[in-house]
């Protein structure tokens, strides 16, 4: 039971629901247009919750290996950190995920386009090998792209254009102007989780060489870049409801912008940036909720 207890410890089941946030969006997109497929769905959320893991694992392992894991860091620890699970153990569970991983993958774009789409079957292939590697990449190696301040830019494209624009196309099969706001939208806010988790690591992570956009552009223009990212994210998707506007219920996601607000305030007064720790759930709901809301306020 403990080494079960370990290993869902390593997943960190509380990062899964952001991940689903532009699949479930993408979703109500496709419903409002009448192209959703609720197998392509279940298809799509088990492909992005094993990539979500193998993220996980691989931000465990290359972290745990560099030693960028330490007592310094502020967070909850992570299994090899903590000891409960050995670096080999953790490199042969991100092999068994990737190939996990794959499985999904490619019955996902078989049940989305079967033989008819070829040219769109060999793109998608395309983006899930390189969802893989961006997954492992990002801490694993010793070119790893999170050490070099390359973080936001990848989770922006896969947590936001990838995730909603791909699935999108994975209902439709074409691109629809429609969904090019809520996927900025989400990548935003994706990337403010990300920048919080920076904010909050920025002594441990410049001790341990792992230079992240934080550690070079340092905590004050940090918050500033914050402060947009959470901004851009509420505009664009207020512009969203204004040009798709159909009824008053549409905006019912305006809801989200409340916790949004308070949290910018909070970012704000907060002088010593390891107490925003709390704030990375916070709007990693936020975002998921957002993601709901503005789905349901598509189709009312």
């Amino acid at each position: 039971m403990n080494n079960l207890k370990n290993w869902l410890s390593a997943f960190r089941l509380r990062t899964l629901p952001l991940s689903l946030s532009g699949i479930i969006l993408a979703a109500f997109l496709a419903i409002q247009n009448n192209v959703f497929d609720s197998a392509i769905l279940i298809l799509a959320i088990f492909t992005t919750l094993s990539l979500q893991i193998l993220s996980n694992l691989a931000n465990d392992y290359g972290d745990g290996v560099k030693g960028t894991d330490n007592e310094d860091r502020i967070g909850p620890k992570r299994a090899i950190q903590s000891g409960h699970i050995s670096p080999s153990s953790m490199f042969k569970a991100i092999k068994i995920n990737v190939v996990i991983t794959i499985v999904f993958a490619a019955l996902l774009i078989y049940a989305a386009f079967g033989l008819s789409y070829v040219v769109y079957s060999i793109i998608f292939f395309v983006l899930g090998g390189l969802a893989i590697y961006a997954a492992i990449r990002y801490t694993v190696g010793d070119n790893a792209y999170g050490y070099k301040g390359l973080g936001d830019v990848f989770v922006f494209l896969f947590f936001g254009l990838v995730s909603i624009i791909g699935s999108y196309v994975l209902f439709a099969k074409q691109i629809d102007p429609v969904v090019f706001l809520p996927a900025c939208t989400i990548g935003f806010l994706s990337t403010a989780v990300l920048n919080l988790n920076n904010l909050r690591d920025y002594e441990s992570d410049k001790k341990s060489n792992k230079n992240t956009l934080i550690v070079k552009i340092g905590i004050k223009n940090g918050k500033i870049y914050h402060y947009f990212l959470i901004i851009a994210a509420i505009v664009l998707s207020a512009l969203f409801g204004i040009l798709y506007y159909s009824s008053p219920y549409n905006y019912i996601y305006v809801i989200a912008y409340i916790p949004l607000l308070i949290h910018l305030k909070t970012v704000y007064k907060t002088k010593d940036t390891k107490q925003l720790d709390p704030e990375l759930k916070k709007v990693a709901l936020t975002t998921f909720v957002l993601s709901i809301l503005l789905g349901i306020g598509h189709i009312l």
